[in-house]
């Protein structure tokens, strides 16, 4: 199982894209991997055949963890692995806070505590995915009673228990007491659970700093009209987050410490720049990256954009994709947001946040005159730049785009 981002610890086998007995060369790609956040398709990492499967479909283990064997059509094989952690294993659609071992996050549904010895008793007669689902639901295990072989406590029986606890009156209330209205629960998903560790992380570790600047997009915009009057049937048609992700990458090339990553005792300067694109899906924001950008055109970029959303929103991305951007970049003007700020994702060097494009009155030459203005705000890490080399970086990004026939070149 590949680790796919620094704080993954474990996957969930979705598919298998290759059977036993397949052909496979470096590369390929071989199965299906859901992470906290996304769907993934991971590639083999050498040349052979797919000569064992070891997890299922619909299991998941931690990262590190046998999942498949390739090897020659003829070469031995070792004796089947034993599961080095059964109590991550778990049925698909479930989500999960942590894998089974690690102590509960919820509050105990019932509060009196069983002794540590009926614990224990109840975790060792129970399923993987049980012990999973009383952390999930807050339930004491001791006090459920199994009906597997031998009294092995099931999902099925955490499940019923949770629901009985769920349906039991309320204790009497004391007369002309008022009623308080309960808070109504909302469990985590699996990837806000991952949105909220990463966010907190990045937030308390990286000493951020902001800079605002208003960029006048009218130029810009009538550049998109021109190129999309011209495009041929079948092209993706440019849109205004294409414009600023080709200055963000042309910027980028002048200004290599903003591709980069604090380590500790040095910086390292990415060679090729990975443009992550913040798209908001039902359980919560992902920014997938569109590799390569210092190579590709206007055109090129619109075209991986559009790709990459409608992957991103139907649940399959590459690895590299889900795993390797070096910037991102963050657009809320789809929604009528005029500025906002936004967390740098961790291990990257800044961000850049744009809101809506709109009409306002703006000084030219000494006359007011209308113009279509968006506000451009960059979050940047203050360990590896400072404020006049991020005032140079965005108005690298405001000249480009107030001036888009040179995102053509």
């Amino acid at each position: 199982m590949p680790q796919m981002g620094s704080d993954m610890k474990e996957g969930k086998v979705v598919r298998w894209l290759k059977k036993v007995g397949d052909q496979v060369a470096r590369g390929d790609r071989v199965a299906e991997i859901e992470t906290d956040k996304a769907v993934v398709e991971i590639e083999a990492f050498g040349s052979g055949v797919l000569r064992q499967v070891v997890v299922q479909e619909g299991v998941t283990v931690p990262v590190g963890e046998l999942i498949a064997i390739i090897a020659g059509a003829e070469e031995p094989l070792p004796e089947r692995p034993v599961q080095k952690a059964p109590a991550a294993l778990a049925k698909p659609g479930k989500a999960a806070a942590k894998v089974a071992s690690a102590p509960a996050i919820l509050a105990p549904a019932v509060p009196a505590p069983a002794t540590p010895a009926a614990a224990e008793g109840a975790r060792a007669r129970s399923s993987p995915l049980a012990r999973r689902q009383a952390e999930e639901r807050g339930v004491d295990l001791a006090r459920v009673t199994g009906t597997g072989p031998g009294g092995r406590i099931t999902e099925k029986d955490v499940e019923a228990y949770a629901a009985r606890q769920a349906a039991a009156p309320a204790p009497a209330e004391a007369p002309g007491q008022p009623r308080a209205a309960a808070p109504r629960r909302e469990e985590l998903t699996r990837m806000r659970l991952a949105i909220a560790r990463r966010m907190a992380q990045s937030k308390r570790e990286i000493p951020h700093f902001y800079l605002a600047v208003q960029v006048d997009m009218t130029g810009a915009l009538r550049q998109r009209q021109e190129l999309n009057d011209a495009v041929h049937e079948g092209y993706p048609k440019i849109t205004v987050n294409d414009l600023i992700l080709k200055a963000v990458a042309k910027a980028l090339r002048q200004h290599p410490r903003f591709n980069a990553t604090f380590a500790e005792d040095h910086i390292e300067l990415h060679p090729a720049i990975h443009l992550g694109v913040a798209i908001a899906l039902p359980d919560g924001l992902i920014a997938p990256a569109i590799l390569d950008c210092q190579d590709k055109s206007l055109a090129q970029i619109a075209a991986a954009t559009k790709d990459l959303v409608e992957r991103a929103r139907t649940g399959v991305l590459r690895a590299d994709e889900y795993t390797a951007a070096t910037f991102n970049v963050s657009n809320l003007g789809p929604y009528g947001i005029d500025a906002f700020t936004a967390i740098i994702t961790y291990n990257q060097a800044a961000s850049l946040a744009v809101g809506t494009v709109q009409e306002q009155p703006v000084a030219r030459e000494g006359q007011v005159v209308v113009r279509q203005m968006m506000t451009a705000t960059l979050s940047v890490d203050h360990r590896i730049n400072d404020g006049a080399t991020a005032a140079q970086f965005l108005k690298h990004i405001k000249d480009l785009l107030e001036r888009p026939s040179g995102l053509l070149l």
